[in-house]
């Protein structure tokens, strides 16, 4: 696997490494002796998928609140993704970064989001389907979110938001969400 830290601390663009020979290729996808000697979340406690139909689709941007936070490795596989990690940490060097990627079926790659980031994705296709691998398990009452177009952010999504659903829209922005 090819680690590549990005602009947010603790977030990290993760390719796998192609093992090819004729019959196509092999590739380790997961090792958690390679994400623990990053500083990363290396426990693995749930597996989510899901499928979005149009292009143009916004979900996010969510995170939870401790002591229910999780790190999340993102993955698309179907279709392709903007796959976007804010730091919303007060005491993060990066507090109030972003960093966005593309995120397909083609690329294989994936995103790494660390506990306590705010976390989107905007769809680049129909039929786009993307698998979360979490450190956490799900807790509804900690569930929270904020406006993917907060300008505290200022995330250049690189489309049009066409569907987004009523949840995700009523988010508070980041300063309204801190308090």
């Amino acid at each position: 696997m090819i680690f590549r830290e990005t602009t947010v601390a603790g977030a990290w663009v993760i390719e796998p490494e192609l093992l090819t020979d004729e019959r196509g290729f092999f590739a380790r996808i997961w090792d958690t002796d390679e994400f623990a000697m990053r500083g990363l979340n290396a426990q693995l406690v749930q597996c989510s998928l899901s499928y979005t139909r149009a292009r143009g689709t916004l979900r996010g941007l969510h995170y939870q609140v401790p002591p229910h936070e999780e790190g999340k490795l993102v993955r698309c596989t179907a279709g392709a993704v903007f796959d976007v990690a804010v730091d919303i940490r007060p005491d993060s060097a990066t507090f109030r970064r972003w960093f966005g990627i593309e995120l397909s079926a083609e690329n294989r790659r994936a995103l790494y989001v660390p506990e306590r980031c705010a976390h989107g994705l905007l769809t680049l296709t129909d039929d786009s389907q993307v698998l979360y691998q979490m450190s956490g398990f799900e807790a509804p009452e900690a569930a929270r979110g904020v406006r993917f177009d907060d300008p505290a952010f200022g995330i250049e999504w690189p489309g049009p938001v066409v569907v987004i659903n009523d949840r995700d829209r009523s988010y508070p922005d980041f300063e309204g969400a801190a308090s």
